[in-house]
């Protein structure tokens, strides 16, 4: 059984102190959902609040920001900072939910797409751009969530939102596939880009691997696996908390 903390706080100390109440930064691995991290710290500390500032897909990897305590409150400042990415799209295969754990929907051959192509592409995409939300998403239409009803085989429409795009840099191109580097607002969705890259070059993409390197002024150089988390103590845990005061 996991040790349960003990930190109550000075009663007399600002609550900002209370050692629980703050950011812990994790690398998150492929394959568990962000609610499955959540709830592994929470039931592996004994830790009754806990959320996150900014869901990543389950095969996603990188910076997630879990937040403890009263640190919940600072949901919205995470979920409303910039973010930066780094992923690599597939060029000619499109899936129906835009990235690879989605069932194929068509195939061309990408074999005629040059690298300058796909660069005067994410020149084109840079700046204010409306994204159209993948069926396979959170957001709620009439108090559903698009997955569910993309489960369920529906098809609902959505309403296209603008989305700011900083910077956009290829890093590597080996065809069919081109490594990215991405600074983006809130509410971007990184497969939503490269499926509508894809649709602008004629040949389909999709979004192969994602990682989130940024979130705001954090950055994931200062982030720990999991792996390593689920060893420590809940004293060494208190030692890496972020303080909220540092965000308010």
């Amino acid at each position: 059984m996991s040790a349960q903390p003990r930190f109550s706080g000075n009663p007399g100390a600002p609550r900002e102190l209370n050692p629980w109440d703050g950011v812990l930064l994790v690398n998150k691995p492929s394959g568990p959902t962000s609610h499955d991290i959540v709830a592994t710290i929470r039931r592996h500390f004994g830790i009754k609040k806990v959320g996150h500032g900014g869901t990543l897909d389950p095969q996603a990897t990188g910076l997630l920001t879990i937040l403890l305590g009263k640190g919940t409150k600072l949901s919205n400042h995470f979920l409303g900072s910039d973010k930066v990415y780094e992923g690599t799209m597939r060029l000619g295969i499109t899936t129906d939910s835009q990235d690879a754990q989605g069932t194929i929907t068509g195939e061309q051959d990408p074999s005629g797409i040059t690298k300058q192509q796909i660069l005067d592409q994410m020149t084109a995409f840079k700046g204010d751009i409306y994204q159209t939300p993948p069926m396979v998403s959170a957001i709620k239409v009439d108090g559903v969530p698009l997955y569910k009803r993309a489960r369920k085989g529906q098809t609902v429409e959505r309403k296209a939102r603008i989305v700011h795009i900083y910077d956009f840099t290829m890093l590597t191109f080996e065809p069919p596939r081109a490594s990215f580097r991405v600074k983006c607002s809130k509410g971007t969705y990184i497969r939503t880009l490269c499926a509508d890259i894809g649709e602008a070059l004629d040949c389909g993409a999709h979004l192969d691997q994602l990682h989130r390197i940024a979130c705001g002024s954090l950055s994931i150089t200062d982030a720990y696996p999991l792996e390593t988390i689920m060893k420590w103590d809940v004293s060494t845990l208190a030692k890496h908390i972020l303080p909220m005061r540092r965000f308010v």
